[in-house]
């Protein structure tokens, strides 16, 4: 079962054996490219810290999944990574027995500052449950399709409002859409050079022992709140590409309904669709 921990940018899956509690894009670091330039920020890992471990004291999980993009520098590794990012999950193995990192595209040479017994998950996907969670930036494996719910992260969802007086309010927002199993399922075989062999059904069986079944896709805002998000009420509709477009190969296929997702603010508020307001 997946839940979302409203009003927490967290979500939790329970199986018969284990409560996983997930998270999306932490980004530990991310003040280091604001020093920088020239602007003081003190290290915010912390206090992402400290918001982590209240989940883990009201919720109890047995596990900690992190959907990618633990760090924020992309392809180098800062000096305070390697001090902020060991400690941060040397805290963590004091409240979970298991700890799990989907690779997300910031996490390039992550691997030499984890703890012991971290374990490092592809960009393609793990399922858990029912739930088959992957970060965004690449195609998720076509074995996630014999979950009920897709999980992905990176894109950071935020919803923007405007008052007559021009004043801008952002909020972090999470975003349900619904999935054509058959077009997804049609668009990750080729992907992964999968040729379909009889019915789709039949090739998803042979090469992934899975049967077809998701339906539904959530997009997790980030667990880093000082981070700003990507704008979705702002993005263009339909396909096209560009600086408006909605992040993430999957979002820009048509095997999902994003101008049909449904958005939600932190504390459950439902702002109605992407399309309704992208015109309010």
């Amino acid at each position: 079962m997946f839940s979302l921990l409203l009003p927490h940018p967290a979500a939790l899956i329970k199986t018969e054996t284990k409560k996983t509690l997930v998270i999306a894009d932490p980004h530990l670091g991310w003040e280091m490219s604001l020093q920088e330039k020239g602007i003081h920020v003190p290290s915010q890992t912390p206090k992402i810290l400290k918001k982590l471990v209240d989940v883990f004291v009201e919720y109890k999980p047995d596990a900690l999944l992190i959907v990618g993009d633990v760090k924020y520098t992309v392809m180098t590794s800062e000096p305070g990574e390697w001090r902020d990012i060991p400690d941060f999950f040397n805290e963590i193995k004091n409240h979970v027995r298991e700890i799990g990192v989907i690779r997300g595209n910031h996490d390039a040479n992550l691997e030499p500052m984890l703890p012991e017994n971290v374990e490092m998950h592809p960009a393609t996907g793990v399922t858990v449950g029912d739930v088959g969670l992957f970060h965004g930036h690449k195609w998720p494996s076509p074995a996630l399709l014999g979950c009920k719910t897709l999980v992905m992260g990176h894109l950071h969802p935020v919803v923007v409002f405007r008052d007559p007086a021009g004043f801008r309010l952002t909020r972090q927002a999470w975003m349900r859409v619904d999935c054509n199993a058959e077009a997804l399922a049609k668009t990750l075989l080729r992907k992964h050079k999968v040729k379909v062999e009889g019915t789709l059904e039949e090739t998803l069986q042979k090469h992934y022992n899975v049967k077809l079944r998701s339906e539904e896709m959530f997009i997790m805002p980030s667990f880093n709140d000082f981070l700003g998000g990507r704008p979705v009420n702002e993005t263009s509709p339909g396909k096209e590409f560009g600086a408006e477009t909605l992040i993430g190969p999957v979002l820009r296929s048509e095997a999902v309904k994003v101008d049909n997702a449904e958005l939600y603010l932190l504390d459950g508020t439902y702002l109605g669709t992407l399309n309704q307001l992208r015109h309010a």
